[in-house]
């Protein structure tokens, strides 16, 4: 009687809405798989249950999912909260098995096998960990913004899978776990430190446009100028100028050693030269380590993605306001566009039904944010509204890097475009992320900590 209760108790509270807009963007995600793999010639009802092509993969990983939706439903949302710092060890002892159990795939060994052609990204999945973590952290009576003790624990928490990430060499998710920050700073993050973080992309994006003796004079000067206007307080206390001093000495650091050994040592030449090309400049790969090693006999490097970025846009242009309709996009047909299916799922909606049909489409994205922070708000629990904003700052971030990506505003990075690209990882992820933030939604009279 009391497990019947509850179901009941779960069923009324769960947010329909927010599962219509999931299945809705799920099955837009087949539709464009579909368009991007149709061949006429080929095409039968029975490819999609042969588990040979993407489309028919991506049902399969479309009901995996779902069973693991009615999973979680069913589950009590006080598991999540119990086990948040467990299941974030368990994902960080994952990240790490792929060092030794990885596969390499487009350079990036993120992957473990498992076996029928099919391979799990302990990056992706970790991402749930890290919010549950993170949402268990910032709940804490005794966490506090303003001290420093609490500000890098938080950090921590979000930057240590990020760090894994790079040295599987899959920058773009590593960047994706910065969202989280959106979060820290709603809890009470002081803005300074968003400010500092702003400041030092800025610093990067400088030292990759401007030439390291002209930037290292502009720093100094700016440094010299803040010094003559604080002469009073200066005066006062000479802890300020020895930490104008020491902000000047660690950016001129920055940008004389730390960002070219990164370009030149950590990332891979390809990763360069797409960053590179985004500030419209070209990188040499001479000087980058995976060259060197072309040269002594290792494995190549991946080609410069200007190639992909400019069939990107010519296919999202010739969709016109209209599109050219469904299945009828000669660059999705004739194959042009590289990873359409994927990180480049968005050119096949483009083509197929134009700017109106994506104005749509990212109108649903934009209902299922605001839902999601609409949800947020309405939770008693710290633990809930925290998970929340997570979701909706990772969905944020998915949503308009790849955008921007296949329209060229930005590097090529490798970031799905959530519940749409192929993927069963992805899909899973961004799965158990939004069903445990109905879960948990289904219980807002609780306080969880």
């Amino acid at each position: 009687m009391t497990s019947n209760s509850s179901q009941n108790s779960i069923s009324r509270g769960v947010d329909s809405t927010i599962i219509i807009l999931y299945a809705l963007l799920v099955a837009i995600g087949i539709l464009c798989i579909f368009m991007v793999e149709y061949n006429p010639d080929k095409f039968t009802i029975a490819s999609f249950f042969s588990f040979n092509t993407n489309y028919s993969k991506q049902l399969l990983f479309t009901g995996i999912s779902v069973v693991v939706a009615i999973f979680i439903l069913l589950s009590d949302s006080k598991l999540y909260t119990a086990f948040a710092n467990l299941f974030y060890m368990f994902g960080i002892l994952l990240m790490l098995a792929t060092f030794v159990l990885g596969k390499d795939i487009n350079g990036s060994k993120s992957w473990i096998p498992m076996g029928g052609g099919f391979n799990l990204q302990p990056a992706e999945l970790c991402k749930i960990f890290t919010a549950l973590a993170l949402s268990k952290y910032l709940s804490r009576l005794d966490t506090d913004f303003s001290k420093t003790k609490s500000q890098i624990i938080a950090a921590a928490i979000a930057l240590s899978p990020a760090i894994l990430s790079v040295l599987q060499h899959e920058t773009g998710l590593a960047l994706a776990y910065l969202s989280f920050f959106i979060v820290m700073y709603r809890e009470g993050l002081p803005g300074e430190l968003l400010v500092t973080g702003f400041s030092f992309g800025a610093l990067v994006v400088a030292t990759l446009i401007v030439d390291p003796d002209l930037l290292a004079i502009i720093l100094t000067v700016i440094a010299a100028i803040t010094i003559y206007f604080m002469r009073w307080q200066i005066k006062r206390s000479k802890r300020i100028l020895l930490f104008i001093v020491a902000i000047w000495a660690l950016s001129v650091g920055i940008q004389r050693f730390a960002v070219p050994y990164i370009f030149n040592n950590v990332f891979e030449c390809y990763q360069s030269q797409r960053i590179y090309s985004a500030v419209g400049k070209d990188y040499d790969c001479s000087q980058n380590k995976s060259a060197q090693n072309l040269e002594a006999g290792a494995k190549p490097a991946k080609k410069p993605d200007d190639y992909n970025v400019r069939q990107s846009k010519i296919a999202i242009g010739s969709g016109g306001l209209l599109g050219k309709g469904f299945l009828k996009g000669t660059q999705t047909r004739g194959k042009y566009v590289p990873e359409q299916h994927t990180d480049f799922i968005f050119t096949s909606l483009g083509e197929a039904f134009g700017f109106t049909g994506c104005f749509l489409f990212l109108l649903i994205y934009l209902f299922l944010l605001m839902r999601i922070i609409m949800i947020a708000e309405r939770q008693r629990s710290a633990f809930s509204r925290v998970y929340a904003y997570s979701i909706a700052s990772i969905l944020f971030f998915h949503i308009t890097v790849n955008v921007c990506m296949t329209i060229g505003l930005f590097p090529i990075i490798g970031i799905p475009l959530p519940l749409i690209s192929y993927g069963g990882s992805s899909l899973l992820t961004f799965t158990v992320l939004i069903f445990i933030l109905v879960r948990l939604d289904a219980d807002r009279q609780m306080v969880l900590r």
